[in-house]
């Protein structure tokens, strides 16, 4: 799955502008633990030149209680075709979602050990994501929102978790926003990005609580440190 992520270049995406995009939210800011039902940055296919605000957690135009986005937060790249909450999306309702690290969690025999995961690279990357409007009844508020597909595990990802983030090719980012594009091309941009091309860490168990939003999260796992300084 994709709990947590972050994006902190700020400069990659709004002064080299990124994603080509002409309009950003004022109160964009660096986000280094960004967690479920929280606003996050997107590019919608509907406004391709613009990043905004959305909820993460996908609440399906028809729901009738919002509180189902807490389970939206992620869609399977290899049931969204089949699934009510995502075939419609996957049809018309396209995202990509900035990021520049995600957080996984490894489950040791005591312990869980999250990792801090990137391209080699280190640039911004684009997860595939889908979004919905669903309107609140009670107050005829629209509330727009999203989910982020996963697919397989590479095999740099696979011994820290069984799925990881269906991360876009850059040259497939202006494809997954294209309104020609039908469902069974969609799925087939969902692959699992090349692991040589990624690298994970592990980091400090800050990262647990979303309320940790600071570059401190990023810190090696100490215990981890212990352990080569005494291998040395």
């Amino acid at each position: 799955m994709c709990g947590r992520y972050a994006l902190t270049d700020l400069k990659a995406l709004v002064k080299d502008n990124r994603f080509q995009l002409e309009a950003f939210p004022p109160s964009l800011s660096p986000r280094y633990n960004i967690a479920p039902s929280q606003p996050v940055p997107a590019i919608l296919n509907q406004a391709p030149q613009e990043l905004q605000f959305v909820r993460w957690g996908l609440i399906p135009s028809w729901a009738k209680d919002p509180t189902i986005g807490y389970r939206m937060i992620n869609a399977r790249a290899e049931t969204i075709a089949e699934k009510p909450a995502f075939r419609r999306p996957l049809q018309r309702q396209r995202c990509l979602i900035p990021a520049d690290g995600f957080y996984e969690w490894q489950r040791l025999e005591t312990r869980k050990v999250p990792h801090w995961i990137t391209l080699t690279s280190g640039e911004v990357f684009a997860f595939a994501g889908l979004w919905d409007s669903w309107t609140d009844p009670k107050t005829n508020t629209a509330m727009t929102s999203c989910t982020i597909i996963t697919t397989t595990p590479n095999k740099l990802l696979a011994p820290i978790h069984d799925r990881m983030p269906a991360i876009l090719p850059r040259e497939s980012e202006t494809t997954w926003l294209s309104d020609g594009l039908n469902p069974e091309q969609a799925c087939a941009l969902l692959k699992p990005y090349p692991a040589t091309r990624m690298k994970a860490s592990p980091i400090s168990t800050l990262v647990n609580s979303p309320s940790n939003d600071t570059p401190e999260v990023l810190r090696p796992e100490l215990r981890v440190l212990r352990k080569t300084a005494h291998e040395l």
